[in-house]
C-alpha cells in the first residue's frame, strides 16, 4: 500500500476524529457568549442612555429629592465608568465589579422610582410615565439578557468540560470557564420606601 493510499485513508478518519474534539463547537460555544455578553451591555447602554433624561423629568417636580436624583446620577456614573470585554469573562472579580455596578445602578433607579410615587404631580406627567415605562422595559430587557448570557455561559463551560470538546478545548484554545452573571448582595431584599419620614 502506498503512502499516498494510507495518507488518503487515514485522512478521513483524522478529520473525523478532530472533529469531535471540540475544534468547532468551541469556538461557537464561546462567540454565543460574546454575541449574549454583547447583547446585554447594549441592554445596559440603553438604560444608561434613559436615565439623564428621566432626572431632567423629575427635577422640575420634586426639589426636595436631589439626594435621590444625586445617587442615580453617581451610580449611573460608576456603571458606565466599568467598562468589560469579552476576555475579562473569564475574571471573576471584573464580572462581579460590572455587575456590582449595574446592579447599584438598578437601585437606584427602584429607589427613585418608588420615591417619586409620593408626588401626585409627578406620577400623572406624561413625560414621567412613558419614562417609567421605558425604565420597567429595560430592566426586563436587562433580566432577559442575563438569562441568555447566564445559558450561554453554561453551554460554553459544558462544552469545554466534557469529553471529546474538552480534549480540543484544552489543546488548541486554552479554553478557561466563562464566569455567569449572579445577584449583587442584597438583591433578594426589596427596597424600603417610607413616605411617612418628614421631606
Amino acid at each position: 500500500m502506498t503512502a499516498l493510499r494510507r495518507f488518503g485513508l487515514l485522512a478521513p478518519i483524522a478529520a473525523v476524529s478532530l472533529s469531535g474534539c471540540g475544534l468547532n463547537s468551541v469556538p461557537t460555544a464561546e462567540e454565543r457568549v460574546n454575541e449574549a455578553f454583547g447583547n446585554l451591555q447594549a441592554d445596559y447602554q440603553r438604560r444608561a442612555d434613559l436615565i439623564p433624561n428621566l432626572v431632567e423629568t423629575v427635577k422640575g417636580y420634586a426639589q426636595q429629592e436631589r439626594t435621590v436624583l444625586t445617587e442615580v446620577t453617581e451610580a449611573r456614573a460608576k456603571a458606565t465608568s466599568i467598562q468589560i470585554n469579552a476576555e475579562d469573562l473569564s475574571d471573576p472579580a471584573k464580572v462581579q465589579q460590572y455587575a456590582n455596578a449595574q446592579a447599584q445602578l438598578g437601585g437606584s433607579l427602584g429607589r427613585l422610582l418608588a420615591t417619586f410615587e409620593a408626588y401626585p404631580d409627578l406620577k400623572s406627567n406624561a413625560n414621567f410615565l412613558a419614562l417609567q415605562d421605558q425604565i420597567e422595559g429595560s430592566e426586563n430587557r436587562i433580566n432577559t439578557s442575563r438569562q441568555d448570557y447566564n445559558a450561554a455561559v453554561r453551554s460554553y463551560n459544558t462544552t469545554i468540560r466534557t469529553f471529546p470538546d474538552a480534549i480540543g478545548a484544552k489543546i488548541f484554545y486554552g479554553a478557561k470557564p466563562k464566569v455567569p452573571f449572579q445577584a449583587a448582595a442584597g438583591a433578594d431584599t426589596a427596597p424600603k420606601v417610607d413616605f411617612n419620614t418628614a421631606g
